[in-house]
This record gives structure tokens, sequence and C-alpha cells, in this order.
């Protein structure tokens, strides 16, 4: 269960970086030269501002719980879900609609392959924890 509960620990960590350094993101690349509206720069801030808290506060609030987690609480379990599939959804996104490479290859590439070094990270222990709640609940009938 150890090795389970460093992947979840670690996956939870990356998750709440990615989410702290998406805060910083618009203005280290300079997002707003590339858009051509003010309006819609203020927009996109605003989403990705709305995006790095929610990401960074809820890894943050795994990171808390993580001994809830482990003892199977349906609510901690349920947000762990849904952080897991926020990265799965990044790693189908980054597959089926991918940056265009020709920006810069390795941050397409790297960007993927973190992507799903998190999701595996999360995926794992998740599926653990899952199977140990439903033989449980096979345990209770």
């Amino acid at each position: 269960m150890r090795n389970y509960q460093a992947m979840y620990y670690a996956g939870a960590s990356i998750s709440m970086l990615v989410g702290l350094w998406h805060f910083t993101v618009p203005w280290l690349f300079g997002w707003a030269s590339y858009i051509p509206y003010a309006t819609l720069v203020v927009s996109i801030n605003y989403v990705n501002l709305c995006f790095s808290f929610l990401l960074s506060g809820l890894s943050l609030i795994l990171l808390l719980w993580g001994k809830k987690v482990f003892a199977k609480n349906k609510e901690a379990v349920v947000i762990y879900g849904f952080i897991l599939l926020l990265w799965i959804f990044r790693v189908v996104m980054a597959i089926v609609c991918p940056c265009p490479p020709e920006s810069n290859v390795w941050m397409s590439y790297g960007q993927l392959g973190g992507s799903v070094i998190v999701m595996f990270l999360l995926l794992v222990p998740f599926i653990r924890i899952a199977v140990a709640i439903r033989e449980s609940k096979k345990g209770d009938i």
C-alpha cells in the first residue's frame, strides 16, 4: 500500500505544482501578444486564473485528505476521481487536438508526457482503491 500512497502523493503534488505554475503562464509566455482583442485577453486570463485556482486548490485538498482517500471516504474518493478525470481529459485532448508542434515541438511532447505521468501516478492508486471498495461491498452483501 505504501507504493500506492507514494504514487498518490507524487501525482497530487505535481498536479498542485502545475496549478500554481499555471497562474504565471500567461505572463511568462506573453499570451496577450498573440491575441488581437483586449476583451479576449481579459477573458482568457480569467479562465486561466479560475482553472489554476481550482486545480491547485483541489490538488491541495487531495494532499490534505490523503488518509481519508486511503480510508475509502466517499467524498475524498469523489474529489480524487474528479481530479483523475481532469488529467485523463487533458491526455485525451492532447492526443485528439494537440498543440501545433511547429510552435515548439519539445513543449508539445513535454506537456503530453508530463500529463501522462501525472495521470498514471493518480490512476494506479485509484484503481487499487476502487477495487478495495468493490471488494468491501461484496463482503457486506
